[in-house]
């Protein structure tokens, strides 16, 4: 029935012509045409039912029209499928389905490549249920010798293999089998094609399935690894690079089906590992850094460290054609073009013990086969430490003797190198530390900039052991060599070498800490000399090397002598910059980090640096609702870095802060972000309420109930591991107020309990810190209302416990423990169920400093001993670790 609605379908020529019209002056990049106007006339037609009729019809079957026209048809035809394909009439979609098919084998390249891609689209929305007929024209296709056909198939079968694997190992109602076993033999039946592009289409395609790995791959494995084998030496770079591919996820994956070929294998990714072609030699240098990943047993690998290590090393010296070479020329006093400047992303606060990964710099830097395989270096370093040491040092030696300007590449890749190992070698390279240092500080003034620049990186990535040895006369000289060679490369007149320079003297600031207390005048002579000279991109680095500095040295900065030199560059740009300039993001961080290390020595800038950020605030809410009249875009960001630099001033001035947030609506602003849609916004916003609740909770007072029910939300979420940190921060958040207002919380206590005890019990599945918060903040709520949490005990002693015994020793476990005691003397049977893990949370004490705490303590546990009587007391003691008992004997039990 439907074959005579497909029959009727015919289009009209007017039709015809006026939407290639239309396509044509799209694609025409002479047109004077407006483009949004033919993008709107195109989208009017969009609304007829039977459009995309049209667009199929000229793709498929309008031979007179230029090949160009035709896909630009198809694309659109694409895109429209993709939001109207479900609610077209079943008629046309089954035109569009039988249009396709006949042109999987056209003749022209492109709209094979157009026809596959729709192809991907239809059966992304409607599966291939929807489609029986595909399969069987895929099949024909490549089963029928014509090339074209062949290959219209694979190109269709390549792109469901890469955007959905999966729909072809499932079961389809009325065939035998699921469709990959159908495809497979036809694929490893290509791989020996005397055509390079089948050959490059069903191994890509193949490839798609590693991950998955469908019961057909699994069991025609072997099949698999000899067609990988035979095209391992394929005449065409991509096949080869495929090949790579191939080994390097099952390395990752599927290593046990490796094991047996692993010689061949490693042999083989030795030879492309030198192949003329980067992609194929990139892709092979990625098994090395996988095969180490995979836990292989690294002797395997130990035999051939003498003919990778040199391979490795050649392929660190810098291409011809390394982008980095043009930018290297680049003099610093050029302004940025707004391409140059990386995208930045700013961590919202974060109240716990976990560290954010540190985040490479190289992530927005093309990757490539020098950055590889020193990356490979890096990880076969760890693995085998010292050992590649002999191997290694002597080809590094020779590139760094190698003499005259044009082995410059040679010599700054050894400096890469040591670079590379400087972590794995430690051990063997640390009595050679003193000559490494002194060879890497002569090399800081090399006229080649690149060589600068590696210099400062390589000398950051031993700074820690620097700064370990500058206890001592001749360390100390070392470390301040280092110190000032890297302050001479942050004025360098190249951007590449000032980026390179701020960045190892940050590592170095974050190593030496109040080493750096005797050099500070200099150091920030130095940054503040950079900050005036720096262009825009750069500056922000500089900001990062003041931050770190005031993190690293903290109160010491807080001498009328340095905030003379520091503050006033950054309050005249800060003057300078405007409420939606997003160059305020470095300077709000940097802020940040001088107010908490200056503490109430920022009183005298806090007034107008807490009003500004109340403005931005103030300024995004309204953009967010009217852009238009604020004459502002909106931008989360600028709330979070505001926030963020508000919780530095709370914490810094103490409750010197109250009078600036008396006299604001800071308290109706905070209440706004806490609900905020961006989870950024919140997790700052719930940083700044625990901030503001140590110092001048009264001013949250007015909405406590408010700020209260909006925190428990956060704790009672669906999603909670996608939010995990904006939980963390409010569960902290409430803690911190409910031992200010005490009783005044008991309205959200059981809500709050009833959030907390699933999270402590899934603790496994959990990020460290939000489970260290929970279980403090459960503590603090046992201690202001131990009547309402008690009789709920036996639910949560025992994960209780185990998370207290994990959190170190400071004042926030001290309230936990206070409600322990409290709960206990409330509920003393509550606990007798899980009386081991609670003698473990207290044995994980190192020292108890609060005297009555201690003596509490005791009490509980004196009390358990009297309340278990013929024997029970001694059985519960029989079940602990003798160091936990060891521990318990300070309590005189």
């Amino acid at each position: 029935m439907a074959a005579t609605g497909i029959a009727s379908w015919q289009p009209q020529e007017e039709g015809l012509k006026e939407i290639c019209r239309l396509l044509e002056q799209q694609i025409s990049l002479s047109s004077s045409a407006d483009k949004s106007q033919i993008w709107q006339q195109l989208q009017q037609y969009s609304q007829f039912p039977d459009f995309n009729n049209y667009l199929v019809f000229i793709l498929a079957r309008a031979e007179g029209k230029s090949v160009e026209i035709r896909q630009a048809s198809g694309l659109l035809l694409k895109n429209n499928l993709r939001t109207a394909y479900k609610l077209m009439p079943p008629a046309h979609q089954q035109y569009i389905k039988s249009e396709l098919l006949p042109s999987l084998g056209a003749a022209d390249k492109h709209i094979r490549s157009t026809v596959g891609t729709i192809v991907t689209v239809i059966v992304q929305i409607g599966g291939l249920l929807g489609w029986p007929e595909l399969l069987q024209a895929l099949v024909n296709c490549l089963d029928s010798n014509d090339l074209n056909h062949m290959e219209g198939a694979m190109d269709a079968l390549s792109k469901i293999s890469e955007d959905i694997p999966q729909v072809l190992d499932l079961d389809v109602p009325g065939l035998a089998e699921r469709p990959i076993n159908i495809f497979l033999p036809r694929l490893f039946q290509f791989f020996q094609s005397p055509h390079a592009s089948l050959r490059k289409l069903s191994l890509g395609s193949v490839n798609q399935y590693i991950m998955l790995m469908p019961s057909a791959l699994y069991t025609s494995m072997d099949k698999y690894l000899q067609g990988l084998f035979i095209l391992a030496n394929d005449p065409t770079a991509e096949v080869r690079k495929l090949v790579c591919s191939a080994f390097v996820q099952l390395i990752e994956v599927h290593p046990s089906f490796l094991e047996p070929h692993l010689k061949n294998v490693i042999e083989y990714m030795l030879q492309v590992n030198k192949d003329s072609d980067d992609e194929v030699a990139l892709e092979a240098c990625e098994f090395w850094s996988a095969y180490c990943d995979a836990q292989l047993p690294s002797e395997n690998l130990r035999e051939y460290l003498p003919r990778l290590i040199p391979i490795l090393l050649s392929n660190m010296v810098y291409a011809d054609d390394d982008e980095s070479l043009l930018d290297a020329e680049e003099d610093g006093s050029l302004p940025d073009r707004d391409q140059d400047l990386k995208p930045r992303f700013h961590t919202s606060r974060f109240h716990g013990s976990e560290d954010a990964e540190d985040d490479d710099d190289d992530s927005f830097n093309v990757w490539n086969l020098r950055k590889c395989s020193a990356a490979a270096l890096d990880v076969l370093s760890n693995v085998f430490g010292d050992e590649i040491l002999p191997t290694l040092m002597p080809i590094i030696q020779a590139k760094l003797s190698a003499s005259g300007d044009e082995a410059w590449k040679d010599r700054e890749a050894a400096v890469l190198a040591l670079g590379a190992i400087g972590e794995g070698c430690i051990n063997g390279l640390y009595p050679h530390l003193s000559e490494i240092v002194s060879f890497l500080i002569p090399l800081l003034d090399d006229k080649f900039p690149l060589i600068r620049s590696i210099s400062c990186w390589t000398l950051s990535r031993f700074s820690k052991y620097i700064v370990q040895d500058s206890g001592h006369q001749k360390g100390y000289e070392q470390f301040d060599t280092a110190l000032m060679g890297l302050l001479r490369r942050i004025l360098d007149t190249n951007k590449r070498v000032q980026e390179a320079a701020c960045s190892a003297f940050a590592t170095l600031e974050e190593e030496a800490a109040e080493e750096l207390v005797p050099r500070l005048e200099v150091i920030l002579q130095h940054l503040m000399c950079a900050f005036g000279k720096y262009q825009r991109r750069n500056l922000r680095i500089v900001y990062d090397a003041i931050g770190t500095l005031a993190d690293a040295v903290g109160g010491e900065l807080n001498q009328p002598v340095y905030l003379e030199i520091l503050m006033p560059p950054l309050i005249a740009k800060w003057q300078q910059l405007s409420n939606s300039d997003k160059d305020l993001f470095p300077l709000l961080e940097c802020f940040t980090s001088i107010a908490q290390a200056l503490g109430t020595g920022f009183s005298q800038f806090a007034q107008p640096v807490f009003q500004r950020c109340m403005d931005i605030i103030q300024t995004q809410q309204l953009a967010k609702v009217d852009p238009v009249s604020v004459g502002v875009q909106y931008d989360k960001e600028f709330i979070v870095c505001s926030l963020d630099l508000l919780s530095g001033l709370t914490e810094g001035l103490g409750s010197g802060i109250e009078s600036l947030v008396a006299q604001s609506n800071l308290r109706d602003l905070l209440l706004q972000c806490c609900m905020d849609a961006a989870s950024d916004v919140r997790q700052s916003a719930f940083a700044l309420v625990g901030d503001l609740s140590r110092v001048c909770p009264v001013h949250l007072h007015p909405r406590l109930s408010e700020f209260l029910d909006i925190a428990a939300k956060q704790l009672n979420t669906p999603k909670l591991k996608e939010t995990i940190s904006v939980a963390n921060n409010a569960c902290w958040a409430i803690g911190e107020l409910a031992i200010k207002v005490r009783q005044e919380i008991s309205p959200v206590v059981m809500t709050v309990i009833s959030c907390l005890v699933p999270i402590l019990q899934h603790a496994e599945e959990l990020n460290k810190s939000l489970i260290e918060n929970s279980a403090i903040t459960l503590g603090r709520l046992a201690w202001v209302c131990p009547d309402l949490v008690s009789p709920h005990m036996e639910h949560f002693m025992q994960s209780w416990c185990i998370a207290l015994s994990m959190i170190r020793d400071d004042i926030e476990k001290e309230d936990a423990f206070r409600g322990l005691c409290a709960m206990v003397r409330a509920n003393p049977s509550g606990a007798l169920s899980s009386l081991v893990f609670m003698c473990k949370a207290i044995a994980s004490w190192h020292e108890i400093k609060s005297e009555d705490l201690h003596n509490e303590v005791c009490q509980v546990l004196h009390g358990y001993k009297q309340m278990l009587k013929n024997g029970a007391w001694d059985q519960c003691m029989s079940a602990l670790e003798p160091p936990v008992k060891d521990k318990l004997s300070k309590y005189q039990v």
